[in-house]
């Protein structure tokens, strides 16, 4: 009966072992569930985490390869450039037509990132031909040739005239590409056109090498060939401009060396006639003085009645002789003096010259005129004044010639001469200047002009011979001189000559 006891006694204790046991284990399940669903979420974050680490690995990853793609794309545009200034250069270096495209070597191109160019212009049909070529041989040229004489293709450049690549996405390019390709058998590719003012005479075409389908074209491409393109095209319409004006430079050397010859030739043949002339004037001038002397010696024997009492009529026709002997004498010797100066046989005694006592002589020896006149004639001529180097009896000519003239032209009451002189330079001026009746332009252009004489109504009341002037010219001439007159019609006339100014 104990056993049992003990036993049922050993059940209950054992029961609450069990139960506590139960209870110890239903809450360590518990426990153990939370923790495993706080370890679950712990996972689940740390699995979001690493897929966001992965994520942002992946990103970083691909912007980096896109970083790297564009850094190369950068240096390649960069090199590109580079060789596009090396380039134009080169090729601006030259004119000549031929030698700017000779000077687009292999190595250009490589420095681009193509192995091969060709550039096509038109010849005089109209046609496409290969004007230069790099990375092909004399075979593919002819192939390539030949299909771009195909009809249709070339006015499909033209019509588009833009830069295309064989990476074109355009649809509407689709049948030009495909007919460039099949014409070259390149795979790679970049055409671009060549203008000028006259529109398009061209086309430069880059490539890879074929079969390099790897090296495939970018925009960053078509860029640089666009702009070598441009740079080519350039060039040659500067090679072509300086080509034109080079010829129109060389024809009108032609034109002015023919004229020159012409002229050279005219000249030469005035020159003989002026001589001619001269010695002619010389000749009858020397056989004129002859009899005229004669003349003038009997005219005046008669007149002093040595060879009987001469009638008065007589005696004033001797007298008429006698004076129109003296004018004719004057005419002759200043024709004479004309042609000795022209062919340069008077020597001129160069000596320093005082301008201001040279005019003040001839204004002392025509003073019978002036006051005659009642001219008023100054003189304004500093004393300072350096000495101009001249021959005193020619220049002594000048002035009596000169300021005769004024005296003529001026009018009787309230006329005035005027001489003034300055140095300019290496030369004296010197001014003769009247308020008489003036001269018109046309008689300004010819006043130096042998025999010639204006035309107004004192001239046509005084005889005279228009060789006064010729002669002044003459001499200021043979002093390396300049002699000129700016007039106007009933506004006076001044002469102005120059002479050397005497260095001492």
């Amino acid at each position: 009966m104990l056993f049992p006891l003990l036993s049922q006694e050993a059940m209950n204790i054992l029961g609450a072992a069990l139960s506590l046991v139960i209870i110890t284990l239903g809450i360590t399940s518990i426990l153990k569930i939370r923790q495993i669903q706080r370890l679950n979420k712990t996972i689940a974050y740390l699995k979001k985490s690493l897929d966001e680490l992965d994520e942002q690995a992946k990103l970083i990853v691909r912007t980096d390869l896109e970083l790297n793609k564009t850094q190369e794309e950068l240096d390649k545009k960069i090199n590109g450039l580079y060789a596009l200034q090396r380039i134009s250069q080169d090729v601006g270096k030259t004119l000549d037509q031929n030698d700017i495209f000779q000077r687009i070597s292999q190595e250009h191109i490589r420095q681009i990132g193509f192995q091969k160019t060709l550039v096509f212009t038109k010849n005089q049909q109209g046609k496409l031909h290969i004007r230069h070529q790099v990375g092909f041989d004399e075979e593919q040229i002819q192939h390539i040739e030949n299909k771009f004489t195909w009809p249709g293709l070339y006015d499909m450049l033209k019509e588009k005239s833009i830069t295309l690549s064989s990476a074109s996405p355009s649809q509407e390019m689709r049948q030009v590409i495909q007919s460039i390709a099949a014409a070259t058998n390149l795979d790679s590719f970049i055409i671009a056109p060549l203008s000028k003012k006259e529109g398009l005479f061209g086309f430069i075409l880059l490539a890879h090498a074929s079969g390099e389908t790897a090296l495939t074209v970018t925009e960053g491409d078509e860029e640089l060939v666009a702009i070598l393109a441009s740079q080519i095209s350039q060039a040659l319409e500067n090679a072509e401009l300086f080509e034109a004006v080079y010829s129109q430079h060389q024809e009108l050397e032609r034109k002015v060396e023919e004229r020159t010859k012409e002229l050279s030739g005219a000249l030469n043949e005035i020159k003989l006639v002026n001589q001619r002339k001269t010695d002619f004037v010389s000749a009858v001038s020397h056989e004129l003085r002859t009899p005229l002397t004669s003349i003038k010696g009997y005219a005046s024997i008669l007149l002093t009645g040595k060879l009987g009492i001469v009638p008065e009529e007589v005696k004033q026709r001797l007298e008429k002789i006698n004076i129109h002997s003296n004018e004719l004498t004057h005419m002759v010797n200043n024709l004479l003096d004309i042609a000795r100066i022209e062919s340069g046989k008077i020597a001129l005694k160069l000596e320093p010259l005082d301008i201001l006592s040279a005019a003040a002589y001839a204004l002392d020896l025509l003073s019978p005129q002036i006051k005659e006149k009642s001219i008023q004639a100054r003189i304004d001529i500093p004393q300072g004044l350096s000495p101009a180097l001249g021959d005193q009896s020619q220049i002594s000519r000048v002035f009596i010639n000169l300021i005769g003239n004024a005296i003529k032209f001026v009018p009787a009451e309230g006329g005035s001469i005027g001489i003034s002189a300055f140095e300019s330079g290496q030369v004296i001026q010197v001014n003769v200047a009247d308020n008489g009746i003036g001269m018109s332009q046309n008689d300004t252009e010819h006043i130096f002009d042998e025999f010639y004489r204006a035309d107004n109504a004192i001239n046509q009341k005084v005889k005279g011979t228009g060789l006064g002037l010729t002669l002044v010219k003459n001499i200021i001439q043979a002093h390396q001189g300049k002699i000129w007159v700016e007039s106007k019609l009933n506004q006076g006339s001044a002469f102005s000559f120059t002479l050397p100014r005497c260095k001492t």
